[in-house]
């Protein structure tokens, strides 16, 4: 399981978890202006998870 941080086509920062068969299990829903947000979102997600990496 990972999670994918990206920026969207209007430049704004979203994230993705895959499982670990590669299948899209959840997403942002939200685009964030500054980057540190999307992280922030991510480790509320990451909570119960935190051995969960992060790519960009």
């Amino acid at each position: 399981m990972f999670f994918y941080l990206y920026k969207d086509a209007a430049s704004q920062w979203r994230w993705t978890l895959y499982a670990a068969n590669n299948r899209k299990i959840a997403n942002s829903g939200e685009g964030y202006h500054n980057k540190i947000d999307a992280i922030a979102a991510i480790n509320l997600v990451k909570s119960t998870n935190s051995a969960t990496p992060v790519r960009e």
